[in-house]
């Protein structure tokens, strides 16, 4: 009766053991579907007014504020030039606004998006960046900042988020109120290999008048 029972217990953890290692190996087969959002944002901010004017930038979750330059006391307050830069009251002078945050998106990747070679990371954000209506020197910037991250992978899978998934995380209040506002959000995720995912659509944005800009990203566990 003892044997029988030892044996019907063994029986039973192998068993287990088997669906709990079926579990683990589908998480790496499929790893566009088992991860979610890294809980940082890095995002920047420009300002293009058409004349010099002052100008006011809230952020609608600062209690999610980790790190900002110049530093955010509840908004930021500068008077900008049509030349982009920026100055405090504090004459200080900047050429752009910085934040980062933890996340409030923990949705897991998209079906859309784009998988794209290490080696070819440039390239691609050359050009979906001027779809999404950055000028040479955001781009570049961006570039910079995003291409050691990704050109040593063998793939990464890129998608940018919607206005509305940005909004969701950190709106921003700007006042007065940017004829053009431009906010990119880029996720990654490392690759082994080519997945397949369908082809995000991009909307060509096209800028006039007095323009805020503003791009980030973050890694996609």
């Amino acid at each position: 009766m003892d044997k029988s029972r030892n044996k019907f217990l063994v029986g039973t953890l192998v068993i287990l053991n088997v669906f709990a290692f079926i579990g683990l190996f589908s998480i790496f087969l499929w790893p566009d579907i088992r991860c979610s959002i890294s809980s940082e944002w890095k995002p920047i901010i420009y300002v293009y007014p058409t004349e010099d004017i002052d100008v006011t930038i809230k952020l609608s979750h600062p209690e999610n504020l980790t790190t900002t330059y110049p530093k955010y006391n509840h908004e930021w307050k500068v008077k900008a030039l049509t030349d982009g830069t920026l100055i405090d009251y504090q004459n200080k002078k900047y050429y752009a606004l910085y934040w980062e945050s933890e996340s409030n998106k923990k949705n897991p990747m998209k079906e859309d998006g784009f998988v794209v070679k290490g080696e070819d990371s440039a390239r691609f954000l050359e050009e979906k960046l001027e779809i999404l209506g950055l000028n040479y020197k955001e781009a570049n910037e961006f570039i910079m900042y995003w291409l050691p991250r990704l050109e040593n992978h063998k793939y990464n899978y890129i998608r940018f988020q919607t206005m509305s998934e940005i909004e969701r995380n950190m709106g921003l209040e700007i006042d007065p109120k940017p004829d053009t506002l431009i906010r990119i959000r880029m996720e990654y995720k490392e690759l082994d290999k080519k997945i397949k995912v369908k082809e995000q659509t991009l909307k060509k944005v096209e800028r006039h008048g007095y323009t805020v800009v503003e791009w980030g990203g973050t890694n996609v566990n």
